[in-house]
């Protein structure tokens, strides 16, 4: 898998300690529709991609006695969803790990229906949906566990 980075401990993207696989590429197009430069994880893009065998990530996620969960995020992961969809594979079918996985998007739901009904089959995934927009207010997600920066924004377990 192409990643800019992974955090093998992270308390701040889900509720539960997850691994947090920082992805590789994005559209921004949370910049496009706000008419402003305000991603705030736009300084990852010029990170340098790091191809990372998945076996050699789930292996370090399962030795890893503190995470329960792995995080998808940073910055946007359906651009790279054949990847994402076979990290998963490998996860629930090889290695039998039924763990939480969470996809922090910034598409809305219609947008990526039919890469999301791929998903269905492999059980306890969530998707955090929405664009990030400037000026709203914080709020909590209770899907999740923890505050989302825009009122737009929502996590929803789809399996």
């Amino acid at each position: 898998m192409k990643l800019k980075g992974i955090n093998d401990e992270d308390f701040i993207n889900y509720k539960l300690p997850s691994m947090f696989l920082i992805t590789s590429y994005c559209d921004f197009k949370c910049d496009r529709e706000s008419g402003e430069n305000c991603c705030q994880n736009s300084s990852l893009a010029k990170l340098p991609v790091r191809e990372i065998n998945d076996n050699t990530i789930i292996q370090r996620y399962l030795s890893n006695p503190i995470t329960k969960s792995i995080v998808f995020g940073g910055l946007e992961p359906f651009e790279q969803f054949d990847e994402v969809l076979s990290f998963i594979s490998l996860l629930r079918g090889k290695y039998a790990c039924n763990d939480d996985i969470v996809i922090y998007t910034g598409y809305n739901k219609a947008e990526i229906e039919n890469k999301t009904a791929l998903l269905l089959s492999f059980g306890n995934i969530i998707i955090k949906y929405g664009r990030f927009i400037p000026n709203q207010p914080q709020h909590y997600d209770g899907v999740l566990g923890v505050n989302l920066k825009s009122n737009n924004q929502y996590a929803e377990r789809i399996c």
